[in-house]
């Protein structure tokens, strides 16, 4: 990063992914790291406007910095959630203009709403006007057969002229016909160089690098050219990759935990939301990838996965899981076929 740069607080991020990034993922990304950005799962303005707001909005103060990500596409509808996702406390608020599923296609946001610039803008415009956090957009760099630079210039131009700042750019196109989201997030070819184009083009624009990166040593090249980098499926299936984000990009002198003491507070948090009625599976299906690459991680993540014991809620399953680490150490390529099967 420049030196004249000032550093952004989401230098390093994780990204919204739905059916993972709920708040038990998030207070165990915030165990391993204090400063990492996080993000909520896209929450859509119909679920917060006609449903359960606390179930899709509470969260523990030890997450933050929290964002919220929604998605729709009714400037008056996200500027009602983007309220009430300040009133609940969130540091940010993300508009997906990114996501290729059919059922976001079906409600005419996500991905498809990079057509309709304008419309985005707007939507833009009435979040600002309700909120006092930033508001963000995270978008594609393409849709379709859309392949020009052009077409995400303009894209972000026409945004940031409504006050939008910061840009989280998944450097992929979204392929809205004929591929599923998992094949969306993996085909597409990767165009890290139209997002340092951004930067290039608006200097005065945050801009935020997501797709396929897995290494700190990647994510310190990519801050030689934006702002933020954001990692996805990497930090899930590998939280352990966050522990030294702290020292090595926000300057923090504070040792990281190591896994086992990592371990030591999610046990603790266990026990406290079993107290409150939680499934004890949904916390420890984050964990998996707790000891990945360490010794005898198989057994922890065949333990952990176990739904009769899960059902018991007793926390001495984790001692269980604990006894296989003493094994052999295991090959990589076991560890990628097998995590979470």
């Amino acid at each position: 990063m420049s030196a004249n740069r000032i550093a952004s607080p989401r230098r390093v991020s994780v990204a919204p992914m739905m059916d993972w990034t709920d708040r038990h993922c998030r207070s165990l990304h915030r165990f391993i790291s204090r400063h990492t950005w996080l993000y909520t799962e896209m929450v859509t303005t119909g679920a917060l406007l006609h449903g359960d707001v606390p179930r899709h909005l509470a969260f523990t103060p030890g997450e933050a910095p929290v964002a919220l990500q929604l998605g729709g596409s009714e400037p008056a509808d996200l500027a009602r959630s983007a309220k009430l996702g300040e009133q609940w406390g969130y540091d940010e608020i993300n508009l997906n203009c990114g996501c290729p599923s059919e059922r976001v296609q079906r409600g005419a946001f996500g991905a498809c709403l990079m057509n309709e610039p304008q419309l985005v803008a707007d939507c833009v415009k009435a979040m600002r006007d309700a909120v006092s956090v930033p508001v963000t957009v995270k978008h594609r760099i393409g849709v379709d057969a859309v392949e020009d630079y052009a077409f995400v210039r303009d894209f972000v131009g026409t945004i940031a002229d409504a006050g939008c700042t910061v840009f989280i750019v998944h450097a992929r196109n979204a392929i809205l016909k004929g591929l599923s989201p998992k094949e969306n997030r993996e085909i597409p070819p990767l165009k890290y160089d139209y997002a340092y184009r951004l930067k290039r083009d608006f200097p005065k624009l945050e801009i935020i690098i997501n797709g396929g990166i897995k290494t700190l040593d990647e994510v310190a090249e990519h801050l030689e050219h934006v702002d933020g980098v954001m990692l996805g499926r990497e930090a899930y299936h590998n939280p352990y990759v966050l522990a030294d984000v702290d020292a090595r990009f926000y300057g923090s002198s504070e040792a990281a935990l190591t896994r086992d003491e990592v371990e030591a507070r999610l046990v603790d948090y266990c026990a406290s939301e079993i107290a409150r009625g939680t499934y004890l599976g949904a916390i420890t299906r984050h964990a998996l990838g707790l000891y990945r690459g360490e010794a005898g991680a198989r057994g922890w993540r065949r333990v952990l996965s176990d739904n009769r014991k899960l059902a018991k809620g007793d926390l001495a399953i984790f001692a269980e899981a604990r006894a296989h680490l003493r094994g052999p150490m295991e090959a990589p390529a076991e560890l990628s076929s097998e995590i979470f099967e």
